[in-house]
Formats: C-alpha cells, sequence, structure tokens
C-alpha cells in the first residue's frame, strides 16, 4: 500500500487508489457520515443535465457519481486514472475509460458539460485541468465542480479540521484497506483554497459566469461556471 504526496505525482494518485479501491465507497460513505449520497445528488441537479447531451464526468473513480448522474436521461462517461477503481465499478452499466485529467482522450467541444467531484484537488496541475476539461467542452457547455473546501463557521471550522488530522484517519483506520491514504486526504484538503480562491482560479482558465455554494456549512463546495 501506498500514499501520495502533496505534490501528487499522477503514478502515485493512481496507486494509492488502485490501493483503497476495494472499500472506497464504502469508507466515503462512514467518513462523511452519509453526506455523499446528497453531494452526488446536489451534483446531478447542479449540472441540470437533459436527456441526449453528453456528459463527462472526470475523477470518476468507481463510478458511483458516473451512475447518479445518468439516472437525467444524459449519456455520462467516466473516466479516472485509477484501473483499480475502474474495475470495482465495471458492473455499475455506465462507461468507464481510463483518463489523465491533464491529457484527456476526447475531441475538443465534444460535452454539453463536465464535471469532477472529490479528484481536481488530486491533480498534479488543477489549473491545466480547468484548461483541459474547458477544451473538451462545448462553448456555452457547464462546468460543476464538486470539492472539498472550507467550512464558514469559525468554531465549526476548529472542529472540523480536528476531525480531519486526528479522527478521519482513525476511523479509515476500521474500514479502508489503506488508513495511510486518508491522512493524505486530511491534508490535501487542509492545502485546498478557499470557495473564493478556488472560484478565482476556474475563471481564468477558460470558463465565465463562475459561482458557488457552500454544502454541509462548507465542508463542500459546489462550483458552477460556464465555458468561454
Amino acid at each position: 500500500m501506498t500514499r501520495a504526496s502533496l505534490d501528487k505525482q499522477p503514478h502515485e494518485v493512481a496507486e494509492m487508489f488502485d490501493g483503497v479501491a476495494r472499500r472506497y465507497d464504502l469508507t466515503n460513505t462512514v467518513l462523511s457520515f452519509g453526506q455523499d449520497r446528497a453531494w452526488r445528488r446536489a451534483t446531478r441537479q447542479a449540472l441540470n443535465l437533459k436527456p441526449g447531451e453528453r456528459c463527462l464526468d472526470l475523477g470518476a473513480g468507481t463510478g458511483v457519481s458516473t451512475e447518479e448522474l445518468a439516472r437525467s436521461g444524459a449519456y455520462v462517461v467516466g473516466a479516472d486514472i485509477s484501473v483499480g477503481m475502474l474495475r470495482e465499478g465495471r458492473n455499475r452499466g455506465v462507461p468507464l475509460l481510463a483518463g489523465d485529467a491533464l491529457a484527456l482522450p476526447f475531441a475538443d467541444e465534444s460535452f454539453d458539460a463536465v464535471t469532477i467531484s472529490y479528484a481536481i484537488r488530486n491533480v498534479h496541475d488543477p489549473d491545466a485541468a480547468l484548461r483541459e476539461m474547458a477544451r473538451v467542452t462545448k462553448p456555452g457547455g457547464r462546468l460543476v465542480v464538486c470539492e472539498f473546501s472550507r467550512p464558514t463557521n469559525p468554531v465549526f471550522r476548529t472542529v472540523y479540521l480536528e476531525y480531519l488530522m486526528k479522527a478521519l484517519p482513525a476511523v479509515a483506520s476500521r474500514v479502508s484497506s489503506n488508513p495511510d491514504a486518508y491522512v493524505y486526504l486530511a491534508e490535501s484538503i487542509r492545502a485546498w483554497p478557499s470557495q473564493a480562491e478556488w472560484a478565482e482560479r476556474i475563471g481564468v482558465n477558460g470558463w465565465k459566469n463562475v459561482g458557488w455554494r457552500n454544502m454541509t456549512g462548507g465542508i463542500s463546495a459546489l462550483h458552477r461556471a460556464t465555458r468561454a
């Protein structure tokens, strides 16, 4: 088993997620106290997909998010750098393929919408990933990024950070096949920019009309934008 370092080299990230793939979805549900399901529904609703549209679910992992998005009736394809995660999701009934966020295997303007949930934080160059997602999205197409963020209440933020750095790895040791990976998870969340900082970066990397809303007090945030 391995954990990635915070410089997020692609081979380290892929190997780490390969190692947690078998119990990844269960671990996420336990660690989020079941909020992961609500966050997936909120992402689908924010994308406002229509039957006949094409959507890319980047960082799809085992395809649980792809499956949720496909409930809209749109054609949704999931892509992820971890072959182990994709293998775990092979029976979900949605198309899943291996792909690097920095070099997507799709032609320009292939999708009406693109989304990435709890994965862009793991990309070596998030700004380049935003530009690559813009490349494969039609002009006027939609982007939704669902990612861990910063609680807005100072007291809640302190409690949350304490949970991240101490309780989260301890809980993960009981349910995950690679608890060390969740030490990386906690560190990467703490290092991630604030909601406003991330919105600014989206806006200078191929997207416009950027906005966001907090979920669960700011533990997660949904950022939305349209292709410039």
